[in-house]
Protein backbone atom coordinates (compact mmCIF):
# COMPACT_ATOMS: atom_id res chain seq x y z
CA UNK A 1 0.00 0.00 0.00
CA UNK A 2 1.52 3.31 -1.18
CA UNK A 3 1.74 6.16 1.18
CA UNK A 4 -0.32 9.36 0.45
CA UNK A 5 2.63 12.20 -0.03
CA UNK A 6 3.33 14.51 3.10
CA UNK A 7 1.38 17.30 4.01
CA UNK A 8 2.33 20.93 1.89
CA UNK A 9 2.40 24.18 3.58
CA UNK A 10 0.79 27.33 1.96
CA UNK A 11 0.28 30.76 2.32
CA UNK A 12 -2.43 32.94 1.00
CA UNK A 13 -4.40 36.08 1.62
CA UNK A 14 -7.97 35.40 1.50
CA UNK A 15 -10.16 38.25 2.03
CA UNK A 16 -7.66 40.33 2.95
CA UNK A 17 -6.79 37.63 5.54
CA UNK A 18 -3.27 36.27 5.38
CA UNK A 19 -3.54 32.21 5.73
CA UNK A 20 -1.10 29.98 6.31
CA UNK A 21 -2.01 26.35 6.47
CA UNK A 22 -1.18 22.40 6.19
CA UNK A 23 -3.05 20.50 3.43
CA UNK A 24 -2.45 17.42 1.27
CA UNK A 25 -1.66 18.48 -2.16
CA UNK A 26 -4.74 16.79 -4.30
CA UNK A 27 -7.18 19.03 -1.62
CA UNK A 28 -9.29 21.26 -4.38
CA UNK A 29 -9.25 25.22 -3.86
CA UNK A 30 -13.00 24.76 -3.67
CA UNK A 31 -12.55 21.98 -0.51
CA UNK A 32 -10.21 24.07 1.06
CA UNK A 33 -12.34 27.33 0.97
CA UNK A 34 -15.12 25.75 1.77
CA UNK A 35 -14.37 22.62 4.65
CA UNK A 36 -10.66 24.39 6.19
CA UNK A 37 -12.18 27.86 6.11
CA UNK A 38 -15.83 27.71 6.33
CA UNK A 39 -16.45 29.74 3.24
CA UNK A 40 -18.98 27.73 1.89
CA UNK A 41 -19.81 30.51 -0.79
CA UNK A 42 -18.28 28.54 -3.46
CA UNK A 43 -20.65 26.74 -4.17
CA UNK A 44 -20.11 23.09 -6.02
CA UNK A 45 -22.05 22.26 -8.55
CA UNK A 46 -20.47 19.76 -11.36
CA UNK A 47 -17.34 19.83 -10.13
CA UNK A 48 -16.04 19.81 -13.53
CA UNK A 49 -15.34 23.26 -14.43
CA UNK A 50 -18.34 23.24 -16.56
CA UNK A 51 -20.90 25.13 -14.64
CA UNK A 52 -18.83 27.86 -13.06
CA UNK A 53 -20.75 27.92 -9.41
CA UNK A 54 -17.31 27.75 -7.63
CA UNK A 55 -15.83 30.73 -9.74
CA UNK A 56 -13.21 32.78 -7.06
CA UNK A 57 -10.83 35.10 -7.92
CA UNK A 58 -6.99 34.35 -8.20
CA UNK A 59 -5.11 37.04 -8.18
CA UNK A 60 -7.97 39.32 -9.33
CA UNK A 61 -8.66 36.18 -12.34
CA UNK A 62 -11.69 34.47 -12.29
CA UNK A 63 -10.98 30.53 -11.58
CA UNK A 64 -12.63 27.15 -11.28
CA UNK A 65 -11.92 26.23 -7.58
CA UNK A 66 -13.33 22.60 -8.55
CA UNK A 67 -10.23 22.54 -10.99
CA UNK A 68 -7.40 24.05 -8.85
CA UNK A 69 -6.00 22.46 -6.67
CA UNK A 70 -5.28 24.39 -3.26
CA UNK A 71 -1.28 24.63 -3.09
CA UNK A 72 -1.53 25.89 -6.59
CA UNK A 73 -3.04 29.26 -4.86
CA UNK A 74 0.53 28.94 -2.95
CA UNK A 75 1.40 33.03 -2.48
CA UNK A 76 -1.39 33.96 -4.32
CA UNK A 77 -4.50 36.24 -3.00
CA UNK A 78 -7.59 34.98 -3.39
CA UNK A 79 -11.20 36.52 -3.29
CA UNK A 80 -14.38 34.40 -2.76
CA UNK A 81 -18.40 36.08 -2.72
CA UNK A 82 -17.71 36.40 1.08
CA UNK A 83 -14.92 38.90 0.22
CA UNK A 84 -16.95 40.84 -2.17
CA UNK A 85 -18.98 42.84 0.32
CA UNK A 86 -17.53 45.79 2.14
CA UNK A 87 -15.66 45.77 5.72
CA UNK A 88 -19.35 47.18 7.17
CA UNK A 89 -21.23 44.53 4.74
CA UNK A 90 -22.31 46.45 2.53
CA UNK A 91 -22.68 44.87 -0.87
CA UNK A 92 -20.66 45.37 -3.78
CA UNK A 93 -22.21 47.29 -7.26
CA UNK A 94 -22.35 43.96 -8.89
CA UNK A 95 -24.27 42.53 -5.36
CA UNK A 96 -26.52 45.21 -5.05
CA UNK A 97 -27.09 45.13 -8.95
CA UNK A 98 -27.79 41.28 -8.99
CA UNK A 99 -30.55 41.96 -5.73
CA UNK A 100 -32.10 45.14 -7.79
CA UNK A 101 -32.53 43.72 -10.99
CA UNK A 102 -33.59 40.02 -10.09
CA UNK A 103 -30.21 38.48 -11.37
CA UNK A 104 -30.82 35.10 -9.25
CA UNK A 105 -33.45 33.16 -8.29
CA UNK A 106 -32.93 29.87 -6.22
CA UNK A 107 -29.13 31.48 -5.79
CA UNK A 108 -27.09 28.32 -6.05
CA UNK A 109 -25.30 29.73 -9.03
CA UNK A 110 -25.32 33.44 -7.80
CA UNK A 111 -21.90 33.32 -6.16
CA UNK A 112 -20.52 32.08 -9.39
CA UNK A 113 -22.03 34.76 -11.45
CA UNK A 114 -21.41 38.03 -9.10
CA UNK A 115 -17.24 36.50 -8.76
CA UNK A 116 -17.22 35.99 -12.50
CA UNK A 117 -19.10 39.39 -13.39
CA UNK A 118 -17.12 41.29 -10.81
CA UNK A 119 -13.97 40.22 -12.09
CA UNK A 120 -14.62 40.87 -15.81
CA UNK A 121 -15.91 44.72 -15.30
CA UNK A 122 -12.55 44.46 -13.15
CA UNK A 123 -11.10 44.14 -16.45
CA UNK A 124 -13.48 45.68 -19.06
CA UNK A 125 -15.16 48.43 -16.80
CA UNK A 126 -17.07 49.64 -20.03
CA UNK A 127 -18.31 46.41 -22.15
CA UNK A 128 -20.78 46.29 -24.63
CA UNK A 129 -23.72 43.59 -24.22
CA UNK A 130 -22.37 41.07 -26.22
CA UNK A 131 -19.23 41.23 -24.40
CA UNK A 132 -21.55 40.89 -21.18
CA UNK A 133 -23.15 37.90 -22.71
CA UNK A 134 -19.86 36.63 -23.63
CA UNK A 135 -17.99 37.02 -20.35
CA UNK A 136 -21.37 35.45 -18.48
CA UNK A 137 -21.90 32.37 -20.77
CA UNK A 138 -19.26 30.09 -18.80
CA UNK A 139 -21.96 30.41 -15.92
CA UNK A 140 -24.60 28.45 -15.65
CA UNK A 141 -28.22 29.04 -14.47
CA UNK A 142 -31.23 26.82 -14.40
CA UNK A 143 -33.54 29.30 -12.99
CA UNK A 144 -33.35 32.93 -14.36
CA UNK A 145 -33.49 32.33 -18.00
CA UNK A 146 -30.08 34.77 -17.77
CA UNK A 147 -31.90 38.01 -18.60
CA UNK A 148 -31.82 39.49 -15.25
CA UNK A 149 -28.02 38.13 -15.03
CA UNK A 150 -27.36 40.22 -18.21
CA UNK A 151 -29.61 43.69 -16.93
CA UNK A 152 -27.74 43.25 -13.71
CA UNK A 153 -24.20 43.18 -15.14
CA UNK A 154 -25.30 46.30 -18.05
CA UNK A 155 -26.52 48.28 -14.54
CA UNK A 156 -23.50 47.59 -12.36
CA UNK A 157 -20.92 48.42 -15.29
CA UNK A 158 -23.48 51.56 -15.41
CA UNK A 159 -23.09 52.15 -12.10
CA UNK A 160 -19.72 52.20 -11.99
CA UNK A 161 -18.87 54.17 -15.29
CA UNK A 162 -21.32 56.93 -13.67
CA UNK A 163 -19.16 56.92 -10.51
CA UNK A 164 -16.60 59.91 -9.80
CA UNK A 165 -13.28 58.74 -10.31
CA UNK A 166 -14.77 55.20 -11.69
CA UNK A 167 -10.78 54.26 -12.74
CA UNK A 168 -9.74 54.65 -8.87
CA UNK A 169 -12.06 52.72 -7.64
CA UNK A 170 -10.76 48.89 -6.72
CA UNK A 171 -11.71 45.57 -6.89
CA UNK A 172 -13.53 44.82 -3.99
CA UNK A 173 -16.40 47.81 -4.82
CA UNK A 174 -16.89 46.73 -8.11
Amino acid sequence: MTEAPPDVEIRVVVNGVRRRDRIPPRLTLADYLRERLGLTGTHLGCEHGVCGACTVMLDGAAVRACLVFAVQADGAELTTVEGLAGPDGELSCVQRAFRDHHGLQCGFCTPGFVVSATAFLNDNPDPSDEQIREAVSGNLCRCTGYQGILRAVRAAADEHATEPDAESTSAQQI
